[in-house]
């Protein structure tokens, strides 16, 4: 391997690597709303609404629905209107996070749903607000599966990187697309599939591990 390829990969992983974290971070922070709205609003919650419950589970339902391939097309004029350019790394940046955003809010929402419910009554009865109930108690105790949860969305997210290489998006899928497929050159396709896998057990290694870490 010369080291023209070498830094190409380097680049190529260093851009996936971007994207994948900023778009899982951002994708976190829109998921957290919706998901303690869903929790507090569902029929069974601290406050029930079935309008809020019933409009966000279906903006959730139709988000998920669409595949990621066609919902980075329809994002397009989106992404070019907020950043001012519709392709490269940082504009992939924008449909990833917001196809990442309601698989994170079904995480958040199911993990905040397996917190002991006699907890939650104790609270309740002890005179804590539902402020207090979701974030000093439902959100601490659900961590450890947010954390396992979120791990896995990151993964997810590195495989659309992948796919949002196809158009345009930049790293490890743009490589494989313009070296590996176009010009025929298996090895690079070869090497980008070595460094997926080995992103991909990385960080469901360090995930795991702060799962345990928390659970104790």
């Amino acid at each position: 391997m010369d080291f023209k390829i070498i830094d190409l990969l380097i680049t190529a992983t260093l851009d996936t690597l971007y994207m994948s974290i900023v778009a899982t971070v951002i994708a976190t922070l829109l998921a957290i709303i919706p998901a303690i709205l869903l929790v507090l609003c569902e029929p069974k919650g601290l406050a029930p609404n079935k309008i809020i419950f019933r409009m966000l589970d279906t903006i959730l339902n139709t988000l998920r629905s669409f595949p990621f391939i066609i919902l980075m097309v329809v994002l397009l004029p989106f992404t070019k209107w907020l950043l001012g350019v519709s392709y490269g790394a940082s504009a992939a940046i924008v449909p990833l996070s917001i196809g990442a955003m309601p698989f994170i809010a079904r995480i958040i929402e199911n993990a905040l749903k397996e917190v002991d419910r006699g907890v939650i009554e104790a609270a309740l009865s002890f005179g804590a607000s539902n402020s207090q109930i979701i974030f000093r108690i439902m959100l601490i105790e659900a961590l450890p599966s947010i954390i396992s949860g979120i791990t896995l969305a990151f993964i997810l997210v590195i495989g659309f990187s992948a796919m949002a290489g196809s158009l345009g998006g930049g790293g490890l899928g743009d490589i494989a697309i313009k070296y590996g497929y176009y010009r025929f050159q298996s090895d690079i396709m070869l090497y980008n599939v070595i460094i997926l896998i080995c992103l991909v057990q990385i960080i469901q290694s360090l995930g795991d591990f702060l799962y345990r870490k928390l659970k104790k």
